[in-house]
């Protein structure tokens, strides 16, 4: 049973970053972060939701990874779906990558030069067969899913 002076946390609960709010500095929660403004600095979570509106820049540890957002930086996650932008000299790694485009609209992925690491965490005896690099360039990233042994970008 949860209780609200500090006892586990609920599955609803979560912690919001809402838009126009910006924190700068370290975050760490064991409870889902959504964010819809900005967060700068080092983030520690077991899911991360970053809305269109949100932003996150910096070192980012967590198990779920859902953006349709900005990121940049280092990102350290078991699961990753992208459907926003990556800006330039941001790292990934991840067990797995889904990279979501809509044909409809102005959703798209942009890949700046970033670094993808899909499959084997880093220290895994193979880790480095999956590395992928991406070029910046003004044509969106191809569409399609990435998993093991592949990354789009």
């Amino acid at each position: 049973m949860t209780n609200s002076y500090g006892g586990n946390a609920g599955p609803n609960k979560q912690t919001l970053i809402e838009e126009g709010t910006s924190l700068k500095g370290t975050l760490s929660s064991t409870c889902p972060i959504m964010v819809r403004g900005r967060i700068e600095g080092e983030l520690e979570t077991p899911s991360l939701a970053v809305s269109a509106s949100g932003a996150v820049h910096g070192k980012v540890k967590v198990g779920e990874l859902r953006s349709e957002g900005e990121l940049a930086g280092e990102f350290d996650a078991d699961t990753v779906s992208l459907s926003g932008s990556v800006k330039d000299n941001t790292v990934i790694r991840a067990k797995t990558l889904e990279v979501k485009l809509q044909s409809e609209g102005k959703m798209q992925v942009m890949f700046g030069e970033v670094e993808l690491n899909v499959g084997d965490m880093p220290g895994d005896k193979d880790a480095g067969r999956n590395k992928k690099k991406g070029k910046k360039d003004d044509d969106p990233a191809p569409g399609g899913e990435g998993g093991e042994g592949g990354a789009a970008g």
